[in-house]
């Protein structure tokens, strides 16, 4: 393993390469908590080239945290559309709520107190005090693993406990006390362009004497990460019933995936099944009444982190006014938009709209 006798020396050289490298990003022009910590919730899972569309209408829609708090959630879940992770969402406007009840509106200059904010977790929570508040915290993202387990050759999975606790020492030891802030934008940036997960420029890296995976030539296996577990099929059939002017909802609730946002009435099978079969189900044909139309289902297969959802949409004519059950809204077709979907629904929509 590398010795961190070089400390300071890997120090200066990630703050040299940071000022002739940065990315200008909108959120590092300021100090703002609000802005910082809506940044690093979007970034979750998202590229920042999508991402930077969506920062930027969270922020136009809603400027500061009293604003966020104060909205519905269906409207924060529109603004969210399309990113996936809804529960993100969720956590957005639960800690807004949150902040405001509990801290005035203020965000805690403390890692400790907002380590207890609803989806803050320990990366966050050091993006912010760092960010924010020049705090001593060191960040800790994928970029961070993987520049850490190359210069220093560790092989234990990233994502075990005993691979945190690694891992959080170490970046710990290499955070530069007198400027946090400015260090963990260098690192992280050095991963996102320099240090990157496939085919990095190992010749023209300013720390690759410094890089045992490099001089092992053994870069490409490292982070080290556990073994994925298998995922999940799920069969959705989705019955896209509309008359002329109107099409019907249901709001998803529970704890399963899509909380609170809204979709077509749904049944799910543990696995394929025909469209003889589905139609004649009693709760299929008590939403569609006598069929009119019935046009070509449309199917997607849509990948999530831990399941694989097989969904086929059918788009149903059905009698005008007809009535679902209590559970459903009659939404006039052009209000369809103001509903929040999920990814899945939206592409349907927009590539199939069915009237």
């Amino acid at each position: 393993m590398n010795s961190l006798s070089n400390v300071s020396i890997i120090r200066k050289t990630l703050l040299d390469w940071y000022v002739d490298n940065q990315r200008d990003l909108p959120w590092r022009h300021m100090t703002d908590p609000y802005k910082i910590w809506l940044s690093e919730i979007i970034l979750q899972q998202t590229r920042i080239e999508q991402g930077l569309s969506y920062y930027e209408r969270f922020v136009t829609n809603f400027p500061d945290v009293r604003a966020l708090a104060d909205a519905p959630l269906t409207e924060v879940l529109k603004c969210w559309q399309g990113l996936g992770y809804y529960s993100r969402a969720r956590n957005l406007h639960t800690t807004a709520r949150q902040l405001v009840n509990d801290f005035q509106g203020q965000f805690p200059a403390s890692y400790d107190e907002l380590l207890k904010l609803k989806g803050i977790g320990a990366y966050t929570a050091a993006a912010i005090a760092s960010f924010s508040f020049q705090l001593p915290h060191a960040v800790l993202d994928g970029n961070v693993f993987r520049i850490l387990a190359r210069l220093f050759l560790i092989e234990t999975p990233i994502h075990t406990t005993a691979g945190k606790k690694q891992f959080t020492v170490l970046a710990g030891q290499l955070l530069d006390p007198l400027h946090p802030d400015t260090y963990n934008q260098a690192i992280m940036d050095f991963g996102a362009l320099q240090c990157t997960p496939a085919n990095p420029d190992c010749g023209h890296c300013p720390l690759c004497w410094q890089c045992m995976a490099y001089k092992q030539d053994c870069v490409a296996t490292l982070p080290v990460r556990k073994t994925e577990t298998t995922k999940r099929n799920r069969y959705f059939y989705y019955i896209a019933c509309h008359d002329e002017k109107h099409t019907w909802l249901h709001e998803r609730m529970g704890k399963d995936i899509w909380q609170h946002l809204w979709e077509f009435p749904l049944v799910e099978t543990t696995e394929e099944t025909t469209l003889e079969n589905l139609l004649k189900r009693p709760d299929v044909s008590s939403w569609t009444g006598q069929v009119s139309i019935l046009q070509k289902p449309v199917s997607f297969r849509h990948i999530l982190s831990h399941q694989i959802i097989h969904a086929t949409f059918i788009p149903v004519q059905v009698a005008d006014s007809r009535q679902l059950n209590a559970d459903y809204v009659r939404v006039t077709l052009d209000r369809l938009e103001l509903y929040p979907v999920s990814r899945l629904i939206d592409l349907f929509l927009s590539e199939h709209y069915f009237i």
